[in-house]
């Protein structure tokens, strides 16, 4: 199973200080939590897209780039590429780039986004948001896989006798997550393609998350793709953490209280209660993280939002060493006890490679 930490990258003011950072502040921040996940043993840095303030990641695959030339295992993702207001061209080529940068450590996760005004900066209308994630990836599927491309839709200009350059790395694509909220249609569309679904449940109950994976594990075996359990499944979810919980609680709530996407709605408490977000002791968010597994079944990645809502840097880098040396070794140790067998791993570009391979094998036998 893999662990790993995304951020959204919002430049919020510390409420404890009223200081907010400059742009160049956060993003060089970003960075050197990207570094920092490495440093402290995990598996996955993800970054958001955004175009809008108070966010600054409106190029994942530039910050992405300088990641990977400064580590060596960690995989390189996103939070978000906004498939609806990007062309997919132009994510064809940019992913495939970083692939080839990066030596095949990349993945992404899909999303249409959800601000409004973002859409028509773009030229795009929010009211056909599904229509241009279904068609929009369907093209992008077909550009990472075919060398020559004849293509027509609705929403871009037709495509002639046209190769998206570089090629994937191996001739393997990078592996796609599908991520919603609240959209059943791209859970859907995750499961057609046996894509993986990531449900990034810090915001909803966990009843909801749990209605959604089912929905993506049915239509994968329906698919054809493997059994509901062979599906690939991630989640996302914020923690704070202190040696005692209620110095988390007092510590986190001012940053909680002001956050841009939490604060001045529902109590910490309420939020606590009713979402996965978990404000405690590192034990504590080992406990909930585990729960996670009764509800959705067994699964392949967890993230965590460390950085959100002002938190300063020191603390963000004090909560990735408590989350590297005290969370996650335990979260492996205990997440591999009594999996079942047929639950594959994360994808990964190795693994990829290598069910290519195979395939490719098997048909020259066949032949």
């Amino acid at each position: 199973m893999q662990f790993g930490i995304f951020s959204v990258g919002d430049v919020t003011p510390d409420p404890t200080t009223g200081r907010t950072p400059t742009e160049a502040e956060r993003i060089k921040a970003i960075l050197r939590i990207a570094e920092k996940a490495e440093e402290v043993g995990l598996d996955v840095f993800a970054t958001g897209e955004h175009h809008n303030p108070p966010f600054v990641p409106s190029s994942p695959t530039t910050m992405l780039g300088w990641v990977a030339a400064r580590t060596e295992n960690l995989i390189l993702s996103t939070a978000t590429t906004l498939i609806t207001t990007n062309d997919p061209v132009k994510i064809a080529e940019d992913f495939a780039m970083l692939q080839h940068v990066a030596d095949g450590r990349v993945d992404l996760m899909l999303g249409r986004g959800n601000t409004g005004p973002v859409y028509p900066w773009f030229g795009k209308d929010i009211r056909e948001g599904i229509p241009l994630a279904i068609e929009n990836y369907a093209l992008l599927h077909k550009l990472w896989r075919e060398d020559v491309v004849d293509w027509e839709g609705k929403f871009r200009t037709p495509l002639q006798s046209f190769t998206a350059t570089p090629r994937p790395l191996d001739g393997v694509p990078p592996f796609v997550w599908h991520g919603s909220i609240r959209s059943p249609e791209i859970a859907e569309q995750a499961a057609y393609y046996g894509d993986g679904f990531f449900h990034n449940n810090i915001f909803w109950p966990m009843e909801h998350t749990k209605r959604m994976v089912r929905l993506y594990r049915n239509r994968y075996a329906h698919y054809g793709h493997g059994t509901p359990e062979q599906a690939i499944v991630g989640l996302g979810g914020q923690v704070f953490m202190r040696k005692n919980s209620q110095d988390a609680v007092n510590e986190f709530r001012p940053y909680f209280d002001n956050a841009p996407v939490y604060g001045h709605g529902p109590s910490l408490e309420e939020f606590t209660s009713q979402t996965p977000l978990t404000v405690g002791s590192p034990q504590q968010v080992i406990e909930r993280t585990l729960s996670f597994r009764k509800d959705v079944g067994d699964y392949q990645r967890q993230l965590f939002l460390m950085d959100h809502a002002g938190l300063p840097l020191k603390t963000v880098l004090e909560q990735l060493d408590i989350l590297g040396e005290e969370v996650v070794p335990v979260l492996r140790e205990e997440f591999a006890k009594d999996r079942p067998a047929g639950v594959p791993d994360a994808p990964t570009h190795a693994s990829l490679r290598a069910r290519a391979q195979e395939s490719a094998d098997s048909e020259a036998v066949t032949k």
